[in-house]
């Protein structure tokens, strides 16, 4: 079975971050989504950077981080944007995603 710290761009420190907000195998990663993955990091840790969002989208895609910045910035930054949005609408109602 693959590990997190096996995918591209990920190792024994983003599979410890990862592990520690209950996202524990790929198929977890893969399910959860790295938009929702960086939110959850967030949360248990403000000062998670943004580089950290591009190597969880990296490691879906089977990308380096760097090429997922490059060609993705904008529009990742656009989805986190909204996923927050979402995440504060929902959490003034008492709800959760």
């Amino acid at each position: 079975m693959m590990r997190l710290r096996d995918l591209k761009g990920l190792g024994p420190k983003s599979e410890r971050d990862l592990l520690a907000v209950g996202i524990e195998t790929v198929a977890d990663l893969e399910a959860f989504g790295p938009i929702p993955a960086f939110l959850r990091l967030r949360e248990n840790n403000p000062r998670v950077s943004l580089n950290f969002l591009y190597a969880l989208v990296g490691a879906v895609k089977g990308e380096h981080w760097l090429t997922i910045a490059r060609q993705e910035k904008s529009a990742l930054l656009n989805e986190l944007e909204g996923y927050a949005e979402l995440q504060k609408i929902l959490a003034e109602e008492g709800l959760s995603f």
